[in-house]
């Protein structure tokens, strides 16, 4: 069932996170929630100790104060937030700075893209679907969560957990 969660839940419920972000421009609360139930079930079906659990709880609490405080700050949005969170908790601190430095880096790529992309007109039928008008409306954010959903699915496979789920 570990295994389950490491290799089919966590990378779905990022695939979705993208998806929703790139097509409504917010991500769900569902998806949050399902990542900490994901986790739960993880730590009880890999024998995680007490500390383990509490040690990535510790890196979901910190990255979850320091992305509240992006949103209040208003850059970048509440789902953003939750689920760069929810993703801190399934990977633990070790590879967090590395998930936070790719997902800096992939969302300001993303970002660039954005920008060329509003500074010319739409052509033809892409100017007909609604998740393409709202990445070129100036008025609209980035969906950043296209860039922490990426970041996650390159750095979860140095996470301790993924090492030991891909060595058994």
């Amino acid at each position: 069932m570990a295994s389950l969660c490491l290799l089919v839940l966590f990378p779905f419920l990022m695939a979705y996170a993208a998806a929703s972000d790139l097509l409504t421009m917010t991500i769900s609360n569902r998806v949050s929630v399902l990542l900490i139930a994901g986790f739960g079930l993880l730590a009880l079906t890999a024998g995680l100790g007490w500390s383990d659990v509490a040690s990535h709880a510790g890196a979901f609490g910190l990255t979850l104060a320091v992305t509240f405080g992006l949103f209040c700050a208003n850059q970048i949005g509440g789902g953003d937030a939750k689920v760069a969170a929810a993703t801190a908790l399934w990977l633990g601190f070790e590879p967090l700075l590395d998930y936070l430095t790719v997902a800096s880096v992939f969302g300001g790529l993303l970002t660039l893209g954005v920008v060329a992309l509003r500074r010319h007109p739409l052509p033809g039928f892409v100017a007909t679907l609604p998740f393409a008008l709202r990445l070129a409306d100036n008025r609209e954010g980035v969906p950043y969560g296209i860039a922490l959903a990426a970041a996650a699915l390159v750095v979860c496979p140095s996470a301790p957990l993924w090492r030991l789920a891909l060595a058994a």
